[in-house]
């Protein structure tokens, strides 16, 4: 099953909010081998300017890869899951991700194209407080590899 391109700017509905942790994202910069003392001590942070530690920027994709099950697990866009491999992801920030947010997720597909059998599916994800106010913007494409 190919991918259906009339999904296209479809918007699906905001997800639940996801309530960020400090020591989540202290776990998560740990894990990913970032030192900066922002995303460790809230005393640094604060110092910069900030209410608490803050993310690293490829932290919302924490949030981002739970929210994108509305559009992999949606079958009426043909997305076998088995055949995804990851194409390209950026991020375009209002404001830094901080302990004590209140996150939530809407999902935008942007685009889907298919070219040498292989379908590509870009989607834009807008992430906000609970409260409306714009946090960043991810925008990813995935892959779903054509039959052999």
């Amino acid at each position: 099953m190919s991918l259906d391109p009339s999904f296209v700017g479809r918007t699906y509905p905001p997800t639940a909010p996801y309530q960020v942790g400090r020591e989540k994202i202290r776990e998560f910069a740990t894990a990913i081998g970032a030192t900066d003392p922002a995303y460790h001590d809230p005393e640094a942070a604060r110092a910069l300017g900030h209410p608490d530690v803050i993310a690293p920027p490829t932290f919302p994709v924490v949030v981002t890869m739970a929210a994108s099950r509305q559009i992999i697990e949606d079958p009426a866009l043909g997305v076998d899951y088995s055949r995804v491999v990851h194409g390209d992801q950026r991020f375009a920030y209002t404001r830094p991700v901080a302990a004590g947010d209140e996150l939530v997720c809407v999902n935008t597909i942007e685009e889907v194209t298919t070219r040498g059998g292989h379908g590509f599916l870009t989607t834009r994800t807008d992430v906000s407080t609970a409260a409306g106010e714009q946090v960043v913007a991810v925008w990813s494409k995935i892959v779903v590899r054509g039959e052999a």
